[in-house]
């Protein structure tokens, strides 16, 4: 698949092996950067955000060992990994996959199969303090100790 400048090898990936991924740099000077406890793993990403957000999925809750994960997403093209790439992992068979480092085991990304977008979790984001998150998925599968977020997407409503 390609998109612009960057082409992503779309394959079935069992746990064990890891993509193949060419990148270029994206037009815009404007990245975020980031990367893993140990440092083994960087990568930048055009500065556009989306979807900022919590997840309490069964998954996110498992991988990450706490309640919730942070997630925000950013544009495939333009990715540039400028350290190690993640080792990949399906968590839904054929369906969405987790990056993390070989190093150190720091939780960084998501994707799902086919995505134009790739998910970083804030911690991995070298500065996300301009970002809050704008919802909760899987709000009902949350620990009932921890407030949910509450939803402040614009709706249809209010973009009329």
């Amino acid at each position: 698949m390609c998109v612009g400048s960057t082409c992503v090898r779309a394959a079935v990936l069992r746990s064990w092996e890891q993509p193949v991924t060419i990148t270029a740099s994206s037009s815009s000077s404007a990245v975020r950067r980031g990367g893993c406890l140990c440092g083994a793993v960087r990568f930048e990403v055009p500065d556009a955000p989306e979807a900022p957000h919590l997840c309490s999925c069964p998954h996110c809750q498992k991988l990450s060992g706490g309640p919730v994960m942070s997630w925000v997403s950013f544009p495939v093209a333009g990715l540039v990994w400028t350290g190690r790439e993640p080792v990949w992992f399906y968590t839904y068979a054929q369906e969405t996959r987790r990056g993390r480092c070989p190093e150190c085991g720091s939780q960084l990304c998501a994707q799902d199969d086919g995505a134009a977008g790739i998910a970083f979790t804030f911690s991995a984001l070298d500065d996300s303090s301009d970002l809050v998150p704008a919802f909760q998925s899987y709000a009902h599968d949350a620990v009932l100790w921890l407030r949910p977020v509450t939803d402040t997407r614009p709706t249809a409503a209010a973009g009329s």
